[in-house]
């Protein structure tokens, strides 16, 4: 619904990004309302769009979605407006009297005569002077604002585009608005080719074929991970965005500043320079760390014989070869599926070393891998964020560089494989050279939701030493280490030990979803003693009864239906909901309840628990204890998760997953997800599904074809490198 009226009171801004609460009067009515707001002030005339909610703890409240500026029209708001304290020197009195000169023309006056300002009786040459510079710095943003609501910009995105921009707004977006898709943060080309439709820029200019080529390589990296593609496929996605013919991009894509071509096996490939030069500088590294590890002058093989003995333990040859490599070589990477003994060769590498009294690092990309890494070792571990820091002066950097190392002898990176190109490029630059570097993961999951293909560049380079687990160590277990190996293998799963894995065949979509409820609701919890909590859903799609935003919407209903609840957009916040954090957020800042600790950010896959609803906010406690607040300008970033896709599952590990199946794409519904998704659980996995989907899963060894530089980079590299360091 739309109202408008005037803002009678500002009670709390969030400068940072706009959220505002005020009190607000219409004809007929007097209430507050909260959202994203320009700065406004006291007697300002506006336009609300929005709905009215009840608030738990401030009752009902208008919740704002967007708001449209208009100048007060009768001469009591423009007595308010002028009197707000926005304009230097003039209080209620004053006001008073511009008004009673001036009447409903006060502000036409002040826009094109302000001169005659002085006509009234107190304002001399200087209080003018005062009162110009006033309006002219609000009356220059909100001018900008106006401009870019004119062609459908949101207030928040608008308020953005004003901070980057200033002054120079409308005709910087006026000039070239596909400028917006390079400097502001959650513009895509899709917006600003809206914007620059509404303004008839031409579907043919440079400017936007630019925009669209650049939009198809970061789409690339976003949606398939890649960090570049073959100038064709390139070329036709643009071609393709933008419904133009191909032979206007194969030319633009010749003069496109910022894209760096590589020839890798008789191909063309471009990628963005900032990828180019990330990949090329994590090979280099790799290269260096690899041939200059500090002799630490031990004989491993001694060392092994003597942790054999202490922990009464015999290792298998690969176990042995793996840790005896660290020893002797700057970087190793281990791979293995699940039971292959990764943990146990972490643990004897760490005891070892500390033995010698060598500083360990252990880290992962995401806070439950870190987590579970800490509870399998026994060694604390850290996300790879929180290990460098994260540097505020410099946006995604990091405190941790070339300049300021960490001081560790041995990093040991867990779960690799979900690592993008920036963070791992990050981890590198702080390790200096001496240090060794190991690289853990399993060759066979999928990789990262980022863009980048790092575990699996380094193995096919054969540039860096790698030692492959395939003994199997945990069968005695049960089923799902046996099983994930089975699948890995093209064999369907087995289930005659009615344990740790179950399959249950439905051929209806409804039925899915109606199973997956009832066991994750009473079955499941009271057969395995777990909490719901500990459950998770898994599926791989997103979309559709069986995907993930269905699903989290029918158990969100079955689990949580009750409570305290916020609204945003299309979603509903409860207490007690199961949230995950969607983007890393190096900004949002946490306090620990328990320590006191206190710090800042929250990553890509990081699960809590929503603990309270305030008017303005919702507050989640994280499973690593951080309580972290969300307004409407970072919920955007929130989503349920009762149920994940398997992407985001990886680096997880949970003590139940349910895996929903149900027809989809062939080139989504493969062996590896099937597989990742099964190895994600420590007690029990229950397969819930279409028979014939899974048969279809476990025979589809399809591997999506993922576009990188760092394999052919650390081969081109090497001689380089020994020119340069010998």
């Amino acid at each position: 619904m739309k109202v408008n009226g005037t803002v009678e009171d500002v009670i709390f801004v969030n400068e940072d990004n706009g959220y505002t609460v005020l009190n607000f009067a219409t004809d007929d009515d007097y209430f507050t309302a909260v959202g994203i707001f320009p700065y406004v002030s006291v007697g300002e005339a506006l336009e609300l769009t929005g709905d009215f909610k009840k608030n738990a703890k401030f009752g009902e409240q208008f919740v704002v979605e967007e708001v449209k500026l208009s100048q007060p029209s009768d001469a009591e708001g423009i007595l308010k407006y002028l009197a707000s304290g926005l304009f230097k020197g003039v209080g209620e009195k004053l006001a008073v009297q511009i008004v009673r000169k001036f009447g409903t023309k006060t502000l036409e006056i002040l826009e094109n005569e302000p001169q005659r300002l002085r006509e009234v009786s107190g304002i001399g040459r200087k209080k003018l002077a005062e009162i110009l510079e006033s309006y002219r710095e609000t009356k220059n943003m909100k001018d900008a604002l106006f401009f870019l609501q004119r062609y459908d910009v949101s207030m928040g995105l608008a308020l953005k585009i004003y901070k980057e921009f200033g002054e120079a707004t409308e005709s910087v977006v006026q000039n070239n608005p596909y400028i917006l898709v390079e400097k502001i943060e959650g513009v895509g080309f899709l917006t600003a080719d809206k914007i620059a439709d509404k303004m008839g820029v031409d579907r043919h200019s440079q400017f936007r074929i630019k925009a669209g080529i650049l939009h198809a390589l970061s789409e690339a990296g976003a949606r398939g991970g890649h960090t570049c593609l073959p100038k064709n496929l390139l070329v036709d996605s643009a071609a393709k965005l933008m419904d133009i013919d191909r032979s206007e991009v194969e030319e633009e894509v010749e003069h496109v500043f910022g894209l760096k071509r590589t020839e890798v096996d008789g191909q063309e490939l471009i990628s963005s320079d900032i990828n180019y030069r990330t990949e090329n500088a994590i090979a280099t590294k790799l290269l260096l760390l690899k041939d200059g590890a500090d002799d630490w002058h031990i004989d491993p093989e001694s060392e092994l014989e003597q942790y054999e003995k202490t922990c009464d333990i015999a290792f298998h040859p690969q176990q042995r070869e793996a840790i005896k490599s660290v020893f002797s070589s700057g970087v190793t990477v281990i791979t293995g599926g699940p039971g292959t003994g990764k943990t146990t060769i972490i643990k004897a590498i760490v005891s070892i070393a500390e033995r010698r009294r060598k500083e360990i690092v252990l880290c992962a990309p995401t806070g439950r891998a870190s987590k579970r890494m800490t509870e399998m070792t026994g060694s604390e571990s850290k996300t790879i964020h929180r290990l460098l820091g994260v540097d505020f002066s410099n946006a995604g950097g990091f405190e941790k560089t070339e300049k300021n190392p960490l001081t560790a002898d041995v990093v040991i990176v867990d779960e690799i494989s979900m690592a993008d190109i920036f963070v791992f490029h990050g981890l590198l630059r702080a390790i200096s050279r001496g240090t060794r570097l190991v690289l853990v993961g399993d060759k066979d999951q999928l990789p990262s939701v980022s863009c980048g293909n790092i575990l699996s560049d380094i193995i096919a380079s054969n540039e860096i030493n790698v030692v492959y687990l395939t003994e199997i160590y945990r069968q005695e277990e049960g089923y799902i280490v046996t099983n994930a190996h089975r699948i890995n293998k093209g064999l369907m799963p087995v289930t005659d030990n009615r344990k740790d894995f179950f399959i249950s065949y439905k051929s209806d979509q409804m039925d899915i979803v109606n199973t997956v409820i009832g066991m994750i609701k009473s079955r499941i919890p009271k057969f395995a003693h777990v909490d719901p909590y500990d459950i998770q859903i898994l599926t791989p799609v997103k979309k559709g009864l069986v995907g993930v935003d269905n699903l989290n919407q029918e158990l969100q209903r079955a689990l949580n239906p009750d409570g305290a609840e916020y609204k945003y957009k299309n979603s509903v916040f409860r207490v007690g909901d199961k949230v995950m954090q969607t983007v890393n957020n190096y900004c949002a800042e946490w306090q620990k309840s328990d320590t006191g600790e206190m710090g800042s950010g929250v990553f890509n896959g990081d699960i809590g628990i929503i603990t309270a609803v305030r008017s303005d906010r919702i507050e989640v406690v994280f499973d690593d204890g951080k309580l972290i607040s969300y307004t409407d300008a970072d919920l955007d970033e929130l989503s349920l998760a009762y149920c994940v896709s398997v992407h985001k599952s990886q680096g997880s590990e949970f003590p139940v997953v349910i895996v929903a199946l149900s027809g989809a794409n062939y080139m989504i519904m493969t062996r590896n997800l099937l597989y990742t998704a099964v190895t994600r659980a420590k007690k029990m996995v229950v397969i819930v599904g279409e028979e014939e989907c899974l048969k279809k899963m476990v025979a589809n060894d399809y591997t999506a074809k993922r576009y990188s530089l760092l394999r052919d980079l650390l081969k081109k590299n090497k001689s380089k490198v020994t020119d340069f360091w010998g």
